[in-house]
């Protein structure tokens, strides 16, 4: 283990939501928190991953490194106990036999959601995360006083369809249940008065926070969503998931490309000297998704079984102590990202 007294680098994470994919994540963290080399300053996130980093802040607060990683642990656990919600359909009758893509079975499940709303579907508006949440978060008080992570979690106004994020002081249950709530599944959440939907529709995840509110000009993007496939989708099961990651991560490439620009003025001294105090040069580092569950399709994000998750969790923590022998010296001097090839079109 490394050396506890001497001084850590400082890094910001971004972390993407996906359903049960954020178990990949959950792998991510778990290693660089067992790694101890790193700290981290801000956190900004959506959807599943604000339920990681609302557990990294919660157990870190309580318990340290150790007290996060088992924080995070007690979470997953959770979200498969509660899975059967997420599987709705599985004791229906003849359910598993047509269970599998593109099958009458699925296509009439796929019709009636689309004919009818959550509020139709599911009046009493019940939500097994809400559970899951409350039974592990048992004081979300500890996360208001935390200062150890700053928390940017990001939910959709749906009235304005704007962004709001919630930090520290604003972090309650609904919140994060907002920052996740698809409206094809759950009512819309309402917070003192507006009504707010999944946050990755304007930001999977929001990465400006972190421009404005952290000192650390490092961000580690950790996603789910595959940016790049290379395989031209021909079903209609297909087009539709390829569809809904392009749209969940048209934000984030905007972003990404607004920080492209802002290098290039910085690097071409570009910027009146008033203004230079105001634009950082990020240093963006990631860890994608393309290669690693490219072959995993969009009902798997809603496979909450424990082998599954504990597959994901594995994956992540792979992929994240390659990346921390590859990039661990690049922190705070070089990113590791070439934005204009790896996320823009080709001019």
């Amino acid at each position: 283990m490394p050396n506890e007294k001497k001084q850590k680098k400082v890094i910001n994470l971004a972390l993407q939501g996906g359903g049960s994919h954020g178990a990949f994540t959950w792998g991510v963290l778990d290693a660089l928190l067992e790694d101890g080399r790193l700290d981290f300053e801000g956190i900004s996130a959506t959807s599943a991953g604000a339920m990681n980093a609302a557990m990294l802040a919660y157990g870190k607060a309580r318990g340290g490194s150790d007290g996060a990683r088992e924080v995070l642990e007690d979470f997953w656990r959770g979200i498969s106990s509660a899975g059967g919600f997420f599987r709705p359909y599985e004791n229906i009758p003849y359910s598993n036999y047509f269970s599998a893509p593109g099958t009458p079975f699925s296509a009439i499940m796929k019709g009636i959601q689309s004919s009818f709303s959550p509020y139709d579907l599911n009046p009493l508006n019940i939500n097994p995360l809400r559970h899951v949440l409350e039974t592990v978060i048992e004081d979300i008080s500890v996360i208001h006083k935390c200062d150890l992570v700053k928390l940017f979690i990001t939910a959709t106004d749906v009235r304005s369809g704007t962004s709001k994020v919630f930090e520290n002081k604003d972090m309650s249950i609904d919140a994060l249940l907002a920052s996740s709530c698809l409206p094809q599944l759950f009512q819309a959440v309402e917070i003192d008065g507006e009504a707010y939907w999944d946050g990755g529709y304007m930001g999977n995840p929001s990465l400006w926070p972190l421009f404005y509110n952290a000192r650390c000009r490092d961000i580690l993007l950790v996603h789910i969503n595959p940016v790049n496939r290379q395989r031209i989708p021909q079903s209609a099961q297909d087009i539709e998931e390829r569809l809904n990651e392009i749209t969940f991560n048209a934000a984030l490439l905007k972003e990404l490309r607004a920080i492209d620009f802002v290098k290039k003025l910085i690097t071409d001294d570009m910027l009146k000297d008033e203004y230079k105090e105001q634009y950082k040069d990020i240093l963006l580092h990631a860890i994608r998704t393309d290669t690693v569950i490219e072959d995993l399709g969009a009902e798997s994000k809603a496979n909450t079984e424990w082998s599954f998750l504990l597959e994901l969790k594995e994956m992540g923590r792979e992929e994240a102590k390659k990346w921390l022998k590859e990039n661990y010296d690049l922190i705070g001097k070089k990113t590791n990202v070439d934005i204009k090839r790896d996320y823009l079109s080709k001019l």
